[in-house]
């Protein structure tokens, strides 16, 4: 994974385990109480699909990533917090870690990744029909979606 070669193994499991803290933060502002049957199994679908046919920059990521997912997700799932609240707040500190990550990230990559993150996000959501706004709650330090750098 090219794009990943200044990352130390920590910054990419962090990176790694991202699509697996989206996929819990949907889950919790759908219902509160995890991820559900239907959710759960529109966050695999999705990882092997972004494995499959995501930018050539992500493939390599995805494929990664779709290798732990299960256990990530299972491991997460049972570390977080129950309470709805707490738990939000859990992964949203999660995600916010992956800032400094990002940084480390050639441009194109970061601006991919988080796109791609996005996205996803807005997948898992759907998947249980309610609408999940702001889920990624991490700006890339300098960047904007469309490319500009905002410094």
């Amino acid at each position: 994974m090219k794009e990943f070669e200044k990352l130390d193994q920590i910054e990419l499991d962090m990176l790694l385990k991202a699509p697996v803290y989206i996929s819990l933060l949907a889950a919790n502002a759908n219902s509160g109480s995890g991820l559900d049957e239907t959710e759960r199994k529109a966050a695999i679908k999705l990882t092997h699909s972004k494995a499959i046919a995501s930018n050539l920059k992500l493939q390599e990521f995805y494929k990664e990533a779709e290798k732990s997912f299960g256990a990530n997700m299972e491991q997460l799932n049972n570390e977080l917090p129950r309470g709805m609240s707490e738990r939000e707040h859990a992964i949203k500190r999660e995600l916010a870690k992956l800032e400094p990550v990002f940084t480390k990230l050639d441009k194109d990559a970061a601006l991919a990744l988080h796109k791609s993150f996005q996205s996803y996000a807005d997948y898992i959501s759907r998947a249980h029909r309610t609408a999940v706004y702001a889920i990624f709650p991490i700006p890339i330090g300098g960047f904007t979606v469309s490319g500009n750098n905002s410094k």
